[in-house]
């Protein structure tokens, strides 16, 4: 048996599992099976998942994409340099971390750029927010980060007036408010200063509209969830641990 899996806490929420398991059912893939492996403490959780032969890739989502560094052997180029991770490719016992987010999130929000969205907010501090930053930096749009505690290079939430999201005209969550269950939850922005101007980017996939697209939606932004991210990642990760050309080059 060839297996794959997910490393997270918790992860009720996950469409990996059923996403590969779709996928081997449509590609008459047999021999393969994709695991979620929901540890609350990481460390009890990678040792045994060392000791297991037949595990060949995993995928690594909140909160473990940053603490899993330390447990890899090699990384990728861009995984080093954003200092998260969240695919695993492991061949002989070597594990390998990658990050597919970058280019999931490069190639879903490309389509939708226009000419004034040259600065962004970004909403969160954690891994995912690392893979979106990059993406930005390469596209050349200025981008400030938003925390709710006080942290270096950040802005915080109470600092956010109608003024500077008249300046930001990308905005971008990164951070799980919202997400189901609690679907109640948005972030506190002033959400009267969104216009037909605005690009509002949510990763969250669950709901398909979060509160967050939903109020910029009713302002006449142009919305994204984090859906086709998710599926072009997947797919991506589905390449690296199968010795593409992605892999091979090490640009993930």
């Amino acid at each position: 048996m060839k297996i794959y899996g997910l490393i997270g806490f918790p992860l009720g929420h996950s469409f990996s599992r059923n996403y590969f398991l779709e996928k081997f059912r449509r590609e008459k893939t047999n021999g393969y099976e994709y695991l979620n492996f929901p540890f609350e403490l990481l460390n009890e959780g990678i040792h045994q998942l060392k000791k297991n032969p037949d595990l060949l890739g995993l995928n690594v989502t909140i909160p473990f994409k940053e603490s899993i560094i330390q447990y890899l052997d090699k990384t990728s180029p861009v995984c080093n340099e954003i200092k998260s991770c969240n695919c695993i490719r492991i061949e002989n016992g070597v594990w390998t971390g990658y990050n597919t987010d970058v280019i999931g999130f490069e190639k879903s929000l490309t389509p939708l750029l226009a000419d004034s969205h040259k600065d962004a907010l970004v909403f969160g501090t954690g891994g995912a927010s690392k893979a979106v930053c990059y993406v930005l930096k390469k596209l050349g749009i200025n981008y400030r980060q938003v925390s709710r505690r006080q942290k270096r290079n950040c802005i915080q939430y109470r600092e956010i007036t109608p003024e500077i999201l008249n300046n930001f005209t990308l905005l971008v969550n990164t951070t799980p408010v919202g997400m189901f269950p609690n679907v109640d939850e948005c972030l506190p922005i002033p959400y009267g200063a969104i216009t037909d101007k605005h690009l509002v980017y949510d990763l969250i996939y669950n709901p398909e509209e979060t509160l967050f697209l939903k109020k910029a939606k009713f302002h006449g932004a142009v919305i994204k969830n984090g859906g086709e991210m998710l599926v072009i990642q997947a797919e991506e990760s589905w390449k690296i641990w199968n010795k593409s050309t992605i892999e091979q080059s090490g640009a993930l």
